[in-house]
């Protein structure tokens, strides 16, 4: 169960109702915001693939200028990886080495 922290990044005048369009998005909670438009979220979901739909859908938001990753905890997901209980796709298996 990978686990985030983020800092959106919304118009400032746009905050209040960036944070609570934020708090509505299932895994998402907010920690706090500022007049600046830097809100602090965590993503707590059950993939990686749906904590990035996730950040997709904040990217998406009317006034959001930014979504940056502060940490991301996926230890227990990285296990099943190994375990081979999950296989994930992999964008670069095609690519040469050089």
């Amino acid at each position: 169960m990978p686990i985030g922290g983020f800092v959106v990044n919304a118009q400032p005048e746009f905050v209040n109702e960036v944070a609570g369009e934020l708090s509505d998005i299932d895994d998402v909670e907010v920690y706090g915001f500022d007049e600046k438009g830097n809100i602090v979220a965590v993503i707590d979901s059950e993939s990686s693939t749906i904590m990035e739909a996730q950040v997709k859908k904040i990217e998406g938001l009317d006034s959001v200028l930014t979504v940056g990753v502060a940490y991301l905890h996926a230890e227990d997901e990285v296990e099943k990886i190994e375990n081979g209980e999950l296989v994930i796709d992999n964008p670069f298996q095609n690519r040469k080495k050089h």
